[in-house]
C-alpha cells in the first residue's frame, strides 16, 4: 500500500490567466507512439523541441509530462510544428514512417491553488529475480472525454519494497484542472534500464478526497490492475456554402466581373470561401462539404435555381475540402447563366432542415453565404432565420462587391434581434461583415483573407455555446468522478495548511 501527505499552498509563480488576453487558455500534452528506432544498441531518447519535454531514456512510445500552454482561438488558424530529436536531429527514411504524435489538448480553468504531496510505500510487490524492486510513481489526471493525461511522474527509488519519494509541489490545476472531484490516477512501476518498466499496480484518488480532515495521512490499497476508460462523445461540424450566381455581379469572362476567373488572383468570392473555409474544415472530420449555389439558369433547360448543387450532383452536393468546392465553383461558372433574383431562403431552409434532425448536440451546422447585393426574398429570409434560431446552427453572410448592404446589416441581429410576424428570433445566428472593409489596402491577399476569417467567425463559438446551454447539453462525457473504495485498507486523513 501506499501513504500520502499533502500540503496545501498559493502558486507564487507567474499566473498566464492575469494576462488581457481575449482567448482560451489550453494546454497541450505531448506522446509519440511507434518511434522509429534509430539508436544501434538501445531505444531513442526523444525530446520535443520548442519549448522543450524532457528526455525520456529508451522509449519509442514516450508520454511526456511537460505541458504547454498557449492562447487558443477558434477563428484563426495557429500552425505548430514538432520536432522530435535524438542527440542529433530525427531523420526521416524515404518511404518509411518515422511514429506519430499524438497531441491532446483541453482549456484550462483559472485555478491557482497548488499542493505539496509526498508519498511513500510499504510491502510493494517485488519484481526483480535478483534484488528487491526500484519502484516510481506516475501520476494522471481524467480528462473530459473519460481518458487519461500523464500529470506527473516521482524519481526512481531504487532497490527497495518499502520506498519513500521526495516530497513535490504540483498545481491542482495540473492533477484535476480545478474539478477536486475528477478522479486521479496513479499507477506503480518498478523501473528497468531497457524501458520495459514492470507495471506493480495502481490505485485511484481524488484532490477532494486527499485534502479531506484533520490528520495528515492517507493509505491507498495497490490494485494489479489497469484501467483504460475512453467514451469520447465531440460534436461535428458540418460546414455548407452558398454562393450568390445572380447576373448582377457581372459577366464571368469580364474583368470587372465579381465572379472573374483571373489566371492571377483569387476573386473575391473565392478569396472569401477559402479564407473560411479553410479555418472551418479543421474542425470537420470527413471534410465533405455541400457546396450550393443561387440565382442562376441551370441546364439544360434554362431552368431558375435558388438553391442548386455545385458539383451538378443534386443527390450528393458534397465536394472534398475546400479545393474541391473551389473547383466545383468554377464548373459551375463554365455551365450555369447568372440570373436572378437574390434568394437566401432556400439554401437557409436547405441547411435547417438537416440541423433539425440533430438536436442532441452530436452536430452543429455552419451555413457560408457569399452574395452581392440586394436580398429579394427579405419577408422570407427573415421568417427562415427565426426558425433556425432555434436549432443547431449558425448562418455566416459575406458581403461582397460595391454595393450598399443594408438588409444584410439588418439580419446580423447585432443591435435588435431578428423578428418575423411577431416571433423574435431565439438566439442571435447571424453574422455579416462586408469583405471590402478588411481588405488590405496594399494588396496583401492573404492578410485580407486573415482578416475576413477571424471577423466572420468570431462569434461561432458563443452561438455554439448559447445553443448547448439552452439546451442543457454539456460537453462531451464527464470526467470520472473519484468513488471510493465500498471497503477501504485504511483511510487516514489529511489537513488543509
Amino acid at each position: 500500500f501506499l501513504k500520502s501527505c499533502v500540503n496545501m499552498a498559493c502558486i507564487g509563480d507567474f499566473d498566464p490567466f492575469t494576462a488581457a488576453i481575449p482567448a482560451t487558455k489550453v494546454e497541450l500534452t505531448v506522446s509519440c507512439r511507434n518511434l522509429l528506432d534509430r539508436d544501434t544498441f538501445s531505444k531513442s531518447d526523444p525530446s520535443k523541441q520548442y519549448g522543450r519535454t524532457e528526455v525520456i531514456d529508451n522509449t519509442l512510445n514516450p508520454d511526456f509530462v511537460h505541458k504547454f500552454i498557449m492562447d487558443y482561438f477558434f477563428e484563426e488558424r495557429q500552425n505548430l510544428r514538432f520536432d522530435l530529436r535524438l542527440e542529433k536531429p530525427l531523420i526521416g527514411i524515404p518511404g518509411k514512417k518515422c511514429g506519430t504524435v499524438i497531441v491532446r489538448a483541453e482549456e484550462l480553468t483559472n485555478c491557482r491553488e497548488s499542493v505539496m504531496l509526498q508519498f511513500c510505500g510499504n510491502k510493494l510487490d517485488k519484481k526483480d529475480f535478483f534484488g528487491k524492486s526500484d519502484p516510481f510513481l506516475v501520476f494522471y489526471r481524467s480528462n473530459e472525454d473519460g481518458s487519461y493525461t500523464i500529470s506527473h511522474k516521482t524519481e526512481v527509488v531504487k532497490n527497495t519494497l518499502d520506498p519513500v519519494w521526495q516530497a513535490f509541489k504540483i498545481p491542482v490545476r495540473a492533477l484535476c484542472n480545478g474539478d477536486y472531484d475528477r478522479s486521479i490516477k496513479v499507477e506503480v512501476y518498478d523501473w528497468d534500464r531497457d524501458g520495459g518498466h514492470d507495471f506493480i499496480g495502481e490505485f485511484s484518488t481524488s484532490y477532494r478526497e486527499m485534502s479531506r480532515g484533520q490528520t495528515q495521512f492517507h493509505i491507498y490499497e495497490v490494485a494489479h490492475t489497469h484501467t483504460d476508460r475512453h467514451h469520447e462523445r465531440t460534436t461535428q461540424i458540418n460546414f455548407t456554402v452558398a454562393i450568390d450566381f445572380t447576373a448582377s455581379n457581372g459577366n464571368p469572362s469580364q474583368p470587372t466581373s465579381l465572379h472573374y476567373m483571373s489566371p492571377y488572383q483569387l476573386n473575391a468570392y473565392a478569396m472569401a470561401l477559402r479564407a473560411v473555409g479553410e479555418i472551418i474544415q479543421d474542425y470537420d472530420s470527413d471534410k465533405m462539404f455541400p457546396a450550393l449555389g443561387f440565382g442562376a439558369k441551370l441546364p439544360p433547360d434554362g431552368r431558375v435555381s435558388h438553391e442548386f448543387a455545385l458539383n451538378g450532383n443534386p443527390q450528393n452536393p458534397y465536394c472534398s475540402g475546400i479545393e474541391g468546392v473551389m473547383e466545383a465553383y468554377y464548373q459551375s461558372l463554365k455551365s450555369v447563366r447568372l440570373y436572378g433574383p437574390t434568394h437566401f431562403s432556400p439554401v437557409i431552409n436547405h441547411v435547417a432542415r438537416y440541423a433539425s434532425a440533430v438536436t442532441d448536440g452530436s452536430q452543429y451546422f455552419i451555413l457560408l453565404i457569399i452574395s452581392d447585393g440586394v436580398i429579394t426574398d427579405m419577408a422570407q429570409t427573415k421568417e427562415s432565420i427565426v426558425n433556425a434560431a432555434s436549432l443547431p446552427m449558425s448562418i455566416i453572410i459575406v458581403g461582397v462587391g460595391p454595393a450598399e448592404f443594408d438588409e444584410m446589416i439588418e439580419l446580423d441581429g447585432d443591435e435588435e434581434r431578428i423578428s418575423s410576424q411577431g416571433r423574435l428570433a431565439e438566439r442571435d445566428i447571424v453574422q455579416f461583415v462586408p469583405f471590402r472593409d478588411y481588405v488590405d489596402r496594399r494588396g496583401n491577399h492573404i492578410l485580407s483573407m486573415a482578416r475576413l476569417a477571424k471577423e466572420v467567425l468570431a462569434e461561432i463559438p458563443d452561438q455554439f455555446l448559447s445553443y448547448m446551454r439552452t439546451r442543457g447539453i454539456k460537453p462531451g462525457t464527464s470526467p470520472p468522478p473519484y468513488t471510493p473504495a465500498i471497503h477501504p485498507l485504511l483511510t487516514r486523513r489529511v489537513s488543509r495548511i
